[in-house]
């Protein structure tokens, strides 16, 4: 299977709560737990994200806002990611429930992955055919870790 973008998405049906469920964190995430977000469409180029979760072993919530930009020429899943102004990470949209029930977020180069969901659990049957498939596009699924939501 090959790592791409979907095609498709309507921005607004994706809007709302995320839970990542498990991820193959980024730098900046790795110890993140609970982790949730927001998805907020803004001048239809972007998003504004609001990110809550918890540092391994600290009791106390923490939030961070960023921004997820689109691009009309591209892809709807092949966006950009910014946590600080000016750098932009590649965000891949590339696996979409009809729902939108769940979506996994890849990288073009297989780096992090993050599988999220409406809900903060998913069904066993279900989580084990999305890491297939994301192991036959070229991600490291060994180094899926559960963001521990209860």
């Amino acid at each position: 299977m090959e790592n791409k973008p979907i095609s498709n998405i309507n921005y607004k049906a994706f809007e709302g709560k995320w839970y990542s469920l498990y991820s193959i964190p980024t730098l900046m995430d790795k110890h993140w737990k609970q982790t949730t977000e927001t998805y907020t469409l803004a001048d239809n180029d972007h998003f504004d994200v609001y990110t809550t979760y918890y540092k391994d072993g600290k009791p106390e919530e923490k939030s961070i806002k960023s921004k997820l930009f689109f691009d009309e020429e591209k892809a709807d899943g092949d966006m950009k990611a910014q946590f600080l102004w000016p750098f932009k990470i590649g965000y891949w949209i590339i696996e979409l429930a009809d729902d939108y029930s769940y979506v996994v977020v890849g990288h073009p180069d297989e780096k992090y992955l993050f599988i999220m969901a409406r809900e903060p659990k998913m069904e066993a049957d279900l989580l084990v055919h999305i890491i297939e498939r994301c192991r036959q596009k070229g991600y490291e699924v060994s180094e899926l870790v559960s963001q521990e939501h209860f």
